[in-house]
């Protein structure tokens, strides 16, 4: 892609070094950075000084757009479709302009203002045949249907433009941030306070993630991309902070149309032969799915889980307020009447055996439940055993723990050695391999990282340990290891629509919208 950018940067020169001379400016200036685009601003109508806009990142998008179509005007190319060329690709739009031999008609910025005074001023004399005239020959004017077409591209350009680098809408799909965020919530996600990152896929449908749903296909082209590159944040990653970020193990997924699975869950499940190879869907980092969870471990900290309290450094941390286990409920009187349980604010489609009355609650709906009589009991239901479906999947590390009683692991920080051996490499083989882009390879008991034996191992990146608030029910940092700083989308803001069940029918949570969605 960088070569694509220097290539195209290359024929702009060339390009413009032409219409520099038709315009009666000096072709060499085309060549000097920063100096080409001064003039360009000159010869459009422009203060030299306008340039200095394209230095300033998202901004600079719509100041480029702007100075190439009055550059193409400049030289009488005024209809719809030489717009949408000279933004889609400038030195293409240039190239013909001098092939067709046109003539510099004059500082086109100035020309449209100077023509726009004469109409104003015919106005405020009251000259109406003047106004006439000037209306019907004025040669900027646009018609009707091009009015609406450019309304309509700048709506979804702007609206494109906003959900890529400052704010975003996601709705919670799944149940796995229960009771703080619920199925249905709607949240507007900030890419600005964890700092913005640009995009890496550029061939893209515009306002869609990565799927046309009608088409069953990708929204998207892997080619041409760009690198990881992030703008300065506005504020740190803390503890017990939701944060957006995309699946660290999307990059390989076989969809279906209940979800989408990944590749190496599927390996780890013995399942990966059942699926049609043709059927993997190969995604670059920012077209992974968006998932969100709360940040529970930091960057160089130790975690343990035991009981179902964290402990980071060896001291517990609290639970969030609205942490979920799985209790069982039942009464001495018969069944439990599941609507009573709606009102106080169980989710009763949440649940892993509904039949034997097994809920995922938090601790004030386990009061409530417990309050509503003395027939009522409330028993804690202690997780099973799931060994290598945990992460780091490694048999001699995790093959009994449960999601209550996990690690300890310790979770990277940029610039942090780590000592590396058979024992513990499996904890850090992904990060190594995958994340920071290394060549590892393990023979006879030797790592070797890019051919060359390692003991020990320098990260490049944070990591974060990411855990959902419904503890028995959310695939998280437990079940696929560290989140790295690249995958980083955005910080919740609020909750500016909440349907029950994700469904209209089922009515409106009234009392979620304008919710914070960073509840600790």
């Amino acid at each position: 892609m960088l070569l694509f950018v220097l290539i195209s940067y290359l024929l702009l020169c060339l390009t413009l070094a032409p219409l520099f001379r038709r315009a009666g400016s000096d072709p060499k200036k085309a060549w000097i950075p920063g100096v080409n685009f001064g003039e360009w601003a000159e010869i459009i109508g422009r203060k030299k000084r306008y340039a200095w806009w394209l230095l300033f990142p998202i901004v600079n998008i719509f100041i480029y757009a702007g100075m190439a179509v009055d550059m193409a005007r400049a030289f009488g190319k005024l209809s719809f479709w030489d717009a949408v060329l000279a933004v889609v690709y400038t030195p293409l739009s240039f190239y013909l302009i001098d092939k067709q031999n046109r003539t510099y008609q004059g500082k086109i910025v100035q020309l449209e203002q100077d023509y726009n005074t004469q109409i104003k001023n015919a106005q405020l004399a009251g000259d109406n045949l003047k106004v006439q005239r000037l209306t019907n020959k004025n040669p900027y004017r646009k018609s009707p249907s091009r009015e609406w077409a450019e309304s309509l591209i700048f709506a979804i350009f702007a609206a494109a433009f906003i959900r890529m680098f400052l704010i975003e809408a996601f709705i919670i799909p799944t149940s796995s941030m229960e009771g703080s965020l619920k199925v249905g919530d709607f949240l507007f996600v900030s890419k600005v306070n964890y700092g913005i990152r640009t995009p890496m896929t550029v061939a893209m449908v515009p306002l869609l993630h990565n799927r046309i749903g009608f088409l069953n296909s990708e929204s998207y082209l892997e080619e041409p991309s760009l690198p990881y590159f992030r703008l300065p944040a506005l504020e740190k990653i803390n503890r017990y902070d939701n944060v957006v970020f995309n699946y660290p193990e999307g990059d390989s997924v076989v969809i279906t149309p209940g979800r989408t699975f990944s590749v190496y869950d599927l390996r780890r499940r013995g399942m990966l032969n059942q699926v049609d190879p043709n059927a993997i869907v190969s995604r670059p980092m920012d077209k992974m799915d968006h998932y969100i969870k709360r940040t529970i471990g930091l960057p160089g900290e130790d975690l343990e889980i035991k009981e179902g309290t964290v402990f980071i450094d060896g001291k517990a941390i609290k639970n969030p307020e609205e942490t979920q286990f799985t209790y069982r409920v039942t009464s001495s009187m018969g069944s439990i009447n599941v609507n009573t349980l709606d009102k106080i604010g169980v989710d009763i489609n949440d649940h892993p055996r509904a039949s034997e009355h097994y809920y995922n609650l938090s601790k004030d709906a386990v009061e409530a439940i417990t309050n509503l009589g003395n027939d009522i009991e409330v028993t804690y239901v202690p997780p099973s055993q799931i060994g290598t479906a945990l992460f780091p999947h490694d048999e001699d590390i995790c093959s009994d723990w449960t999601v209550d009683d996990y690690g300890p692991i310790h979770i990277p920080e940029k610039g942090e050695t780590l000592a590396l051996d058979p024992s513990n490499i499996s904890m850090y083989q992904r990060v190594i391999q995958e994340y920071e882009g290394n060549k590892l390879e393990i023979k006879n008991d030797q790592i070797y990282i890019n051919g060359s034996p390692a003991t020990e191992y320098t990260f490049k990146q944070d990591y974060f340990w990411m855990m959902g608030d419904n503890r028995h029910n959310s695939e998280d940092s437990r079940f696929w290891g560290f989140v790295p700083h690249t995958h980083v989308v955005g910080k919740p803001l609020f909750i500016w629509m909440s349907l029950k069940n994700s469904k209209l029918s089922d009515g409106i949570r009234w009392n979620r919208i304008f919710m914070s969605a960073n509840k600790k």
